[in-house]
């Protein structure tokens, strides 16, 4: 099966037959689905996405939609057979299409592909030329198609720039006058787009025409949004008043890019992928660091400091998924923050001094600018209470949230963190941070066995994020039931610890997917380690476990596993203090176990001396994601060996 959605949503078989979908209700769930990218959207997500005001039969008739559509899909499928594409997925449907297989996803592969060395544009130029109107046009009204149709549209946008930048760049001019004229009368505000014009009329001769272009630009921005031309713009215009070979090149292309894009632009683009997560994540990530480096170049210090804050995108977890890259945006924002001086402007201080409190997570870099991260954290608060922006408080506050793992014990201040993101975004139009305020309170209420009250943040992240597209919460969510389940399978007629396994895997495959590196390697077998505590059984063994970097504690107790007390020993005494994160109760309590286990009243006793803020918490439960048990436990261990 093909589908295309870059216009009238429509499908075919592989032998090239046009498939029947139904009626427009088929058609959009079949569409919905598509935008997921072969992830699961739940049967209540569908259900108000596809009708205003849902009704009792709403649940039904979406599982009519679902049985009509698999068997327009699949018309051969043999009764009993479950189904290969339109698949049914724990709470809700996933449609499991190649890449290849649907319009959008090839015309993404071949943007990405033109952005790469040899910047192949050809294939670009035909993914375009596939556009047969607006995305997903069947739906106009429908609130999650405009969002998907707003994201394909800036895409498209920056293919059509990105493809006549290498074709200027090849010795192109003339042909391309028409087109830009178009597509800047159809886009003013985009100043790549006036560049490009203003490039192509010069190749073709018309040295007067690009630079009355480009004035026409600088008029334009100046008398509708009080903005001057950006330095590209400024440097060509430059370059046409004195015949410089700057205007037959062009702007000097970023690493891995094609063509020309506004460094504003991409970094805005690179935040709202982030949030999908997936390979858009990932993407996210290399692009926000590329725009950062092409501001940098333009030593526009005041831009370079709007490109860096720009990314103001949630981070619930205290530890990086790209450390280098953490790094290099810290040192950029310290090297902007010494740029503009303690006198520069506090909002964008404020914003700078949070980016390095968000990305100088779990130890994996250090502060920037002559201060640490948590002061930095400290100052962008007040900065942003100052100014009385909601925004800005908002993004500061998630470096505030970051840099409350000095030790273990704080699940109190980060409940309060949340509880004031919760109330930012019910007053403002915050939406994001309200995911976050609630996924932080999700964690604190697990670190203080407050498990109904966790649910119940769980339910109102999970609404949240169905009405702003937000996949990544489903995955954070599913890991916070498997917790739920661990826990109560230590209870009287709880869940065996079979079915809490079993949880835990199925939320480990949802997270492989996830582009969160930092969060996934390592966090399957602590889970299910601390599922074996709970039941007073050993530590897992074998090849296959990646302990990540959670290793240095798990090694003792799985060398203990296999009878190897010397090696435990030695694997304690190496051990290092575990970083300030999410998981630093669970770590000090596999030393305080080990500890006890081999009779070192040393090692117990420094566990011990960590743990005491946290006796009322649960192992592991700052994560909202796992648990060792309660750390009282843990404690008691640990004083039985000289801990105490």
């Amino acid at each position: 099966m093909r589908m295309d959605v870059l216009g009238a949503v429509r499908a075919w078989h592989d032998d090239g037959s046009a498939i029947d979908l139904g009626g427009p209700r088929h058609r959009e769930v079949l569409a919905r689905l598509a935008a997921a990218e072969g992830r699961l959207v739940t049967a209540d997500t569908l259900v108000a996405d596809l009708w205003a005001e849902p009704g009792a039969g709403s649940l039904g008739a979406l599982r009519t939609f679902v049985a009509a559509l698999r068997r327009a899909v699949e018309p051969g499928r043999a009764p009993r057979t479950p189904p290969r594409l339109l698949v049914t997925e724990g709470p809700g449907y996933a449609l499991r299409l190649p890449r290849e297989a649907v319009d959008a996803r090839r015309f993404e592969d071949a943007l990405a592909a033109a952005r790469r060395p040899p910047h192949e544009v050809t294939a670009l130029g035909d993914a375009l030329a596939a556009w047969c109107g607006p995305a997903y046009a069947d739906f106009p009204d429908a609130p999650w198609a405009q969002r998907e149709r707003a994201r394909l549209e800036e895409l498209r946008l920056q293919g059509v720039e990105l493809r006549a930048g290498a074709l200027l760049d090849a010795g192109a001019g003339a042909e391309l006058v028409a087109a830009l004229r178009e597509h800047v009368a159809e886009h003013p505000w985009r100043e790549p787009a006036w560049g490009l014009l203003a490039r192509a009329l010069y190749r073709d001769g018309r040295r007067a025409d690009a630079l009355a272009t480009l004035r026409r630009a600088r008029a334009m921005l100046v008398a509708q949004l009080g903005l001057d031309p950006g330095p590209e713009l400024r440097r060509l215009e430059s370059a046409l008043l004195d015949g410089s070979a700057y205007v037959e090149a062009g702007p000097r292309p970023w690493p891995g890019a094609g063509a020309p894009l506004g460094p504003r632009t991409t970094v805005s683009l690179a935040r709202t992928l982030a949030i999908a997560g997936g390979d858009a994540l990932v993407s996210a990530r290399r692009d926000r660091l590329t725009a950062i480096r092409a501001a940098e170049r333009t030593g526009d210090v005041a831009l370079t400091a709007r490109v860096i804050g720009a990314y103001d995108v949630p981070a619930i977890w205290s530890r990086s998924d790209d450390p280098e890259q953490s790094r290099a945006v810290v040192e950029a924002a310290g090297r902007t923050l010494a740029a503009l001086g303690p006198d520069g402007p506090p909002g964008l201080r404020a914003r700078l001094l949070a980016t390095v409190a968000v990305e100088s997570r779990s130890g994996d870099v250090s502060g920037a600018g002559g201060t640490t991260a948590a002061a930095a954290a400290r100052e962008a608060e007040a900065l942003a209470r100052g100014l009385d922006d909601p925004a800005l408080l908002a993004f500061a506050l998630n470096g505030v949230f970051l840099q409350s793992f000095a030790r273990p014990g704080l699940a109190g201040e980060r409940d309060a963190v949340g509880a004031e993101l919760v109330a930012l975004a019910a007053r403002h139009e915050v939406p994001t941070f309200g995911i976050l305020g609630r996924l932080a309170r999700l964690q604190s209420a697990s670190a203080l066995g407050r498990l109904t009250a966790g649910e119940a943040h769980a339910v109102a992240a999970e609404e949240l994020a169905a009405a702003h597209e937000s996949p990544l919460v489903a995955v954070l969510t599913a890991w916070f039931r498997a917790r739920v389940l661990a826990a109560r399978s230590a209870e009287p007629g709880g869940p065996s610890p079979a079915e809490a396994a079993a949880a835990y895997r199925a939320a480990d495959a949802s997270l492989a997917e996830a582009g969160m590196p930092g969060l996934h390697r390592g966090l399957l077998p602590l889970a299910l380690l601390g599922l074996r505590l709970l039941h007073g059984r050993s530590a897992p063994t074998g090849p296959r476990l990646d302990w990540g970097p959670h290793l240095p504690w798990a090694r003792p107790l799985v060398l203990l596993a296999g009878d190897d007390v010397d090696g435990a020993r030695a694997a304690l005494a190496a051990q290092p203090e575990p970083p300030r994160d999410h998981l630093q109760e669970a770590l000090w309590c596999l030393t305080a176990h080990a500890a006890a286990r081999l009779g070192e009243p040393e090692a117990a006793a420094r566990a011990a001396a960590a743990l005491r803020p946290a006796r009322a918490e649960d192992a592991g439960g700052a994560s909202g994601m796992l648990t060792l048990g309660p750390v009282r436990r843990y404690l008691d261990e640990a004083g039985a060996v000289g801990g105490s």
